[in-house]
C-alpha cells in the first residue's frame, strides 16, 4: 500500500514536516540520507543537515544560553544506533545553550516520539509522471507514495583551498547570520570571499561584530547590484582586495588565525591576519535526483508556484526549507515552511479522499 507522505531530507524543514505529519496521523516516512556515503560526507549532506555542521546556535527561539546537559540526557537516547549521541555518562557536556548537532538530534527525536519512521537511505530517483509516485533508493529498494515533501536543502559552496576543511566550524563558515556574532569573531578582523550581492550583504553584516572585514574579489569590480556594491565600498570597516584570491587558510588548535591570499594579476602573496573566513559564493540546491521533473527557478531552486503555499509544479509534491528558499536560508524559516508543507500535504490528501 502506498505511503501517505514521504519526506526527503533531514534538516529543520524535514523534521518539522515530520512532526506535523505524524501528529496528523499521516504516518510519515523520512529518508534522512545515507550516513556512510562518501559523497554525502564531502558535500555536507549527511543526515541531520547543514545545521549539524555548525557549533553554537544562538538565534533559534527557545534556546537561550544555559546548562542544557540534564535536559539533553533525558530527551535523547544515548544508545541510538543511527545517531550515537554524546550525552552518555562517559562523555563530558559543556555548559552552554544549544549547538547545531544537538538541536537537530532533538528535532529528530521529537519526530520519532510522535510516530515518524526513518530510513537512512538516499533517494536517487523519483517517478512523478504517474500516481502514486515511486521513489528509488541507493540500495535499489523503492516505495510508492501519494505525496512527497522535498526538504533536501542547499549546500553552501566552498573553495577547495588548503586549510578550508581543517578549520570548518573553527573559523571557516558560509553563514554570517548564523555565526558572525560568536565570540571568536568579535572585535577581530574577518575575511569574506565573494563579490556578489551575498558577499556584500554578509560583509556589511559582519562589520557589526568585527574590527574590520577584508573582501577578496577576483576582479577589479563587484558583481553585486549597484546599491549593494556602493554600500560595501562606502563602509569604512570593509577593505576591498581587488584581483585577489584565496590561497590558504592558516591557524592553530584554537582555529583560524589568518588567511594567505594571492593577487591574480601580480602574483604577489600576503598573509591577512583574521579570526575567521566566510564564504559567500552561493549555494547549490540538492535537486539532482529530481531529474528535471519539478520546475526550478533561474537559480536552480525548486519553484514555489503559489503564494504563501509550498506547492510545486507537480500536484501532490511540496517543497520546504533551503531547497526552495534562496533568500532567508535560516533554520527557523526552514522549520516554518516544513510545518506549512506538512499541512499542505495533509489537506491535499483530505481533498483527494486519501485520509
Amino acid at each position: 500500500m502506498p505511503e501517505k507522505v514521504v519526506i526527503i531530507g533531514s534538516g529543520p524543514a524535514a523534521w518539522t514536516a515530520a512532526i506535523y505529519a505524524a501528529r496528523a496521523n499521516l504516518e510519515p516516512l523520512v529518508f534522512q540520507g545515507n550516513p556512510y556515503d562518501n559523497n554525502n560526507k564531502a558535500n555536507g549532506t549527511l543526515p541531520l543537515g547543514q545545521l549539524a555542521l555548525t557549533t553554537e546556535v544562538e538565534n533559534f527561539p527557545s534556546w537561550p544560553a544555559g546548562d542544557t546537559k540534564a535536559y539533553l540526557k533525558s530527551a535523547l537516547k544515548a544508545d541510538d544506533v543511527d545517531f550515537p549521541y554524546w550525552v552518555a555518562n562517559d562523555k563530558d557536556q559543556p555548559t552552554h545553550g544549544i549547538n547545531g548537532p544537538e538541536l537537530m538530534a532533538l528535532m529528530r527525536q521529537q519526530a520519532v516520539n510522535v510516530g515518524t519512521r526513518i530510513e537512512s537511505k538516499d533517494v536517487v530517483k523519483v517517478d512523478l509522471k504517474k500516481r502514486p509516485f515511486t521513489l528509488t533508493m541507493h540500495d535499489g529498494s523503492s516505495v510508492e507514495t501519494h505525496t512527497i515533501v522535498i526538504a533536501t536543502g542547499a549546500r553552501a559552496n566552498y573553495l577547495d583551498a588548503p586549510g578550508v576543511n581543517d578549520f570548518k566550524n573553527k573559523g571557516v563558515s558560509a553563514c554570517a547570520v548564523c555565526d558572525g556574532a560568536l565570540p571568536r569573531f568579535r572585535n577581530k578582523p574577518i575575511v569574506v570571499v565573494g563579490g556578489g550581492d551575498s558577499a556584500c550583504e554578509e560583509a556589511g553584516y559582519l562589520t557589526k561584530f568585527s574590527s574590520d572585514v577584508h573582501m577578496l574579489v577576483r576582479r577589479d569590480v563587484l558583481r553585486a547590484s549597484k546599491i549593494m556594491a556602493d554600500r560595501a565600498i562606502a563602509n569604512p570597516k570593509i577593505k576591498l582586495h581587488w584581483y585577489t584570491e584565496l590561497d590558504e587558510v592558516t591557524g592553530d588548535k584554537t582555529g583560524v588565525t589568518g588567511v594567505r591570499v594571492k593577487n591574480n594579476k601580480s602574483g604577489e602573496s600576503k598573509e591577512v591576519p583574521a579570526s575567521g573566513l566566510f564564504f559567500a559564493i552561493g549555494h547549490t540546491p540538492n535537486v539532482g535526483f529530481l531529474d528535471g521533473q519539478v520546475e526550478l527557478t533561474d537559480m536552480g531552486y525548486i519553484k514555489w508556484t503559489t503564494l504563501a503555499r509550498t506547492y510545486t509544479s507537480v500536484d501532490g509534491v511540496f517543497a520546504a526549507g533551503d531547497v526552495a528558499d534562496d533568500y532567508y536560508r535560516q533554520a527557523i524559516s526552514a522549520a516554518g515552511t516544513g510545518c506549512m508543507a506538512a499541512l499542505d500535504a495533509e489537506r491535499w490528501l483530505g481533498h483527494h479522499g486519501l485520509v
